[in-house]
């Protein structure tokens, strides 16, 4: 029992969840376990001596140089190395994968039934058994390859990259370049920045980090400038520490040191350059990769479903097959032969090829959601993805182009003014932090470059980072060395609380005047109709200071002067509307969460057909208590001026109400609620910590894409649904028919051999319902694990093959005379005949709630395979192969029989049917 326990509670993380185990799911098992696994004393050490050296005895260390490593030290490096990849992500060699497709139930009963009748010198069932466990082995070693090879081929069409500082040697520009810095700048030729993939990342490597980068690797901080990284899955920190260049830790612990930086942690805030310390399983985060397996998974609501209708069958079984057991040793006397029939009767009762047909569904899934540019990183995401009923989504990119054009640069006052614009241009220049579309949008006024004089009037003196809590950035430049600027531009509330003045253009030139409150009240009706106009105001300010050696802080952005706002437009895209129609008519409520103020927000949902009378502040949020949020949650369909910290609380607000819910989100920002989520969504083109929290990867940023994929996703879980309720219902009804038939017959109603090679034929038959269609009316409401449901359709269809075998049972004893032993083998070959054919059509008849083959058909691939099989089960005792399987011919008057009890059959299964969708509905 306990065998069967951990083999159908962990068959999905055997093989195939260890092959995709990304470095998501690990993060969240680390955090659970509060990293109580030991780290060898030799990692601990190096990482302390990196962080304890000063930074050019590091860079020694790691035969690194003061501007990065050249092209071809890296890859040498990289070919001592290896790549900067974890252990678990790695597929399992062949053979171990072959063992674990041979490691079940199914074939180690096979094994055991082989073993016997090889003892008592049955060849031919020897042989058979045999055949029938190399198939069934092999069949899901092929599939499963197929599918687990398709999968990596989607992964790796999403790939992180890193920024590194190279030296380009041995070139003759590269040489040219160094002479003409070294003559004319009297300076050094900066390094080069390139963008690498993080998996060719090697010791000695600087790379630049930025608000939203993943760490590549485990480092050494260089420089930093309010450097915040969230590490709260390495030490269970809930709010960013700090980082700096030097080391300012007493402490000897690893995860203490100020100046280090770990693998699969992010930036929240600020700027830095690091040196690569350790890459790959050399990593702390990469050790402890081979300390986690993936068995130590909280299963998801996918596994979890799988798992409960396994355990249901297991339950079934401990009570049937000790059952048959005793009742065919007592009646027949022999109770090796009862034993071997038992055996085969749990082998009947025991989903072998559920593993399979799961994989391979859900590997189809992926690759048909691949053509409609969706990737699917994490197979079981797909079940989620067709259950997921509210989908919350940022507006920018997806309600909107994506395509933010800087419409207004004014000043205070909403007048066209060109110095709110050279200002914002000087900000968004010098940031090195996260550009994001607003800045690019700034930017592309490249003829400011040249009328500002950059490279002869400004030079950067420093930058204040930006983060979500104070929501603008500032930089300070000095303008022809002779005082320094700091300009800073944000959201409009948050600039309003730093500013003490304004400027007003006049006849006799610029002039402050004090921010009161009249002119707050102008200000904020002069803000207020740029919004109406569904424009995003952000706010411009500066003030001069004497030039100082020290650095800025956060608190320098004080007492400034607001010197006007520039204003964007990002109209809405002509599908968001029919998008959301098609979401909402599949069961999918939109509901809008964003950074953004509530006018823009309200502006641009009413465009596309969402409600937006009552929007939810962020604010609002905070006052309200988790009963209070519950509701409103429900209520409310968009949300406005919303904190990291509060997409996740409203994320958790609506799972905790028994919703299945999407985050579709592309910035650091969106990290938490992608957490959260029941499926994370995002883009090719989100920030590197993004993508690690997603599940799902959209190519192109579009909710038509994403109902496409919700419908596929659907599609995925009603045929993998059909295969266990025919799976469940068929066994349940052929127990049922063995107790009646060892109950009341002199001789076994079928051979043990007889009854395995009954049950891998009908396996084999659903080998194509991964291949099958699904009627649209399944995939119009969201799907979800229903064990009892499953129990109950099990209870309801099972008895109905049972009536059919009883009238077969009856048909073989009093019609053909096959009443005792010596005509076992004519009433065996009648049952199984019978048996699989029956087993067979359950598949078409219920497959759909509709009527089979006239209202709906069976894709072709199922048509032929189900075809096939019940051809080979009238050609098994008809053909020259009867005597190896102990069977023998029918007489041709057992045809019309036959097919009369098929259509009494077709019959009472759609009565059934009709009765039961009538009741209880249909999934």
């Amino acid at each position: 029992m306990n065998f069967l326990k951990t083999w159908f509670g962990n068959f999905l993380r055997s093989r195939h969840t260890a092959k995709h185990f990304g470095r998501r799911a690990l993060l969240e098992t680390v955090a659970g376990r509060g990293l109580s696994q030991p780290v060898p004393e030799h990692l601990s050490r190096d990482l302390l001596r990196a962080a304890r050296d000063d930074l050019s005895a590091a860079l020694v260390q790691l035969d690194s140089h003061e501007d990065g490593l050249s092209a071809p030290e890296a890859a040498a490096l990289l070919e001592h190395y290896g790549p900067n990849e974890v252990e678990h992500e790695k597929p399992l060699a062949w053979w171990l994968h072959l063992w674990q497709c041979y490691k079940n139930p199914f074939n180690l009963l096979l094994t055991v039934l082989a073993v016997v009748s090889y003892l008592t010198e049955d060849a031919k069932a020897t042989i058979v058994i045999s055949t029938m466990v190399v198939l069934s082995t092999l069949i899901r070693f092929v599939q499963e390859g197929r599918s687990s090879r398709a999968a990596e081929r989607l992964k790796a069409m999403v790939s992180n990259t890193a920024t590194v500082i190279r030296r380009d040697l041995g070139t003759e520009a590269a040489e040219v370049a160094e002479r003409y810095f070294e003559a004319h700048l009297h300076t050094r030729r900066p390094p080069s920045r390139q963008e690498v993939p993080i998996r060719e990342l090697v010791p000695g490597d600087h790379v630049v980090l930025s608000a939203g980068d993943m760490i590549p690797a485990d480092c050494r901080v260089m420089t930093a400038k309010d450097l915040f990284v969230g590490q709260a899955a390495m030490t269970g920190e809930s709010l960013p520490v700090e980082k700096f260049a030097e080391r300012r830790a007493s402490s000897d612990s690893v995860l203490e040191q100020s100046n280090l930086l770990f693998m699969g942690t992010n930036v929240v805030s600020g700027s830095a350059t690091a040196l690569v310390v350790a890459t790959g399983n050399r990593t702390y985060f990469g050790m402890l990769a081979t300390r986690v397996t993936a068995t130590d998974r909280t299963p998801t609501a996918f596994q979890a479903g799988v798992n409960s209708v396994s355990w249901l069958l297991i339950r079934f079984a401990l009570v049937m097959v000790p059952i048959v057991l005793l009742v065919n040793g007592f009646t027949k006397g022999d109770w090796m032969e009862a034993f071997l029939f038992a055996l085969s009767v749990a082998v009947g009762l025991t989903p072998e090829m559920l593993p399979m047909i799961v994989t391979s569904t859900l590997a189809k899934g992926a690759v048909l959601l691949a053509r409609r540019k969706v990737i699917v990183k994490r197979l079981d995401a797909i079940q989620n993805f067709g259950a997921m009923d509210v989908l919350c989504t940022d507006k920018t990119g997806t309600l909107t182009q994506d395509k933010i054009a800087l419409e207004r640069h004014t000043d205070v006052f909403g007048n066209s003014s060109e110095e709110v614009l050279k200002f914002a241009y000087l900000n968004s220049h010098y940031q090195t932090g996260l550009k994001n579309l607003l800045d690019r949008a700034v930017l592309e006024h490249v003829e400011l470059q040249t009328e500002l004089k950059l490279e002869q009037d400004y030079r950067k003196i420093d930058e204040i980072p930006f983060d979500f809590e104070r929501r603008r950035m500032s930089v300070v430049v000095s303008e022809r060395d002779d005082h320094h600027e700091l300009i800073c531009k944000g959201a409009l509330e948050e600039m309003l609380s730093v500013c003490a003045r304004v400027r007003i253009e006049n006849g006799e030139g610029p002039q402050e005047h004090a921010l009161d409150e009249a002119m707050l009240a102008r200000v904020l009706e002069v803000t207020r109709r740029l919004n109406e106009d569904g424009l995003r105001v952000v706010a411009v300010a500066m003030k001069e200071i004497p030039a100082s050696p020290n650095a800025y802080s956060v608190a320098d952005e004080a007492d400034l002067t607001l010197i006007g706002y520039i204003a964007f437009l990002d109209p809405p895209k002509e599908s968001a509307a029919p998008a959301l129609k098609a979401l909402n008519e599949h069961g999918v409520t939109v509901k809008v969460l964003t950074g953004d103020n509530e006018l823009v927000t309200a502006r641009v949902c009413s465009q596309v057909g969402l409600p937006a009378d009552d929007v939810l502040l962020g604010s609002q949020i905070e006052r309200m208590s988790d009963e209070a949020l519950a509701h409103a949650v429900d209520v409310h369909q968009v949300f406005a001026k919303l904190t990291p910290l509060h997409k996740e609380r409203l994320v958790r607000a609506l799972r905790a109400k028994g919703h299945v819910v999407g985050f579709m989100g592309d910035g650091i920002n969106d990290a938490p609620a992608l957490r959260a989520a029941d499926i994370g969504i995002s883009v090719d083109s989100a920030v590197d910590i993004a993508k690690e929290a997603a599940d799902i990867i959209l190519l192109e940023k579009s909710l038509m894409v994403l109902e496409e994929g919700v419908i596929e996703g659907r599609r995925t879980f009603s045929n993998m649904l059909k295969y266990i309720r025919m799976t469940a219902s068929s066994n349940f009804g052929n127990v049922f028919s063995v107790l009646v038939a060892s109950a009341f017959l002199p001789f076994l109603p079928m051979l043990p051999l007889q009854l395995l090679v009954q049950n891998l034929l009908y396996d084999i038959s659903q080998i194509a319902i991964p291949f099958d269609n699904v009627d649209s009316e399944l995939v119009r409401k969201p799907l979800r694990w229903n064990p009892g449901d499953i129990g109950r359709f099990m209870l309801f269809f099972g008895p109905v093959s049972s009536i059919f075998d009883i009238v077969t049972f009856a048909l073989m004893w009093f019609v053909f005379k096959a009443s005792s032993v010596e005509q076992q083998t004519l009433f065996q070959s009648g049952w199984f005949v019978v048996g699989l054919i029956t087993q067979t059509l359950i598949v078409h008849m219920i497959r759909t709630p509709k009527l089979p083959f006239i209202e709906s058909r069976a894709a072709w691939p199922l048509l032929l395979t189900t075809a096939a099989i019940m051809a080979v089960g009238i050609f098994l005792p008809m053909g020259p192969l009867h005597d190896y399987f102990k069977l023998q011919p029918l007489p041709l008057l057992f045809f019309p029989w036959l097919v009369a009890i098929l259509l009494g059959y077709a019959v009472l299964t759609t009565a059934m049917k009709k009765f039961y969708i009538r009741r209880f509905g249909w999934q």
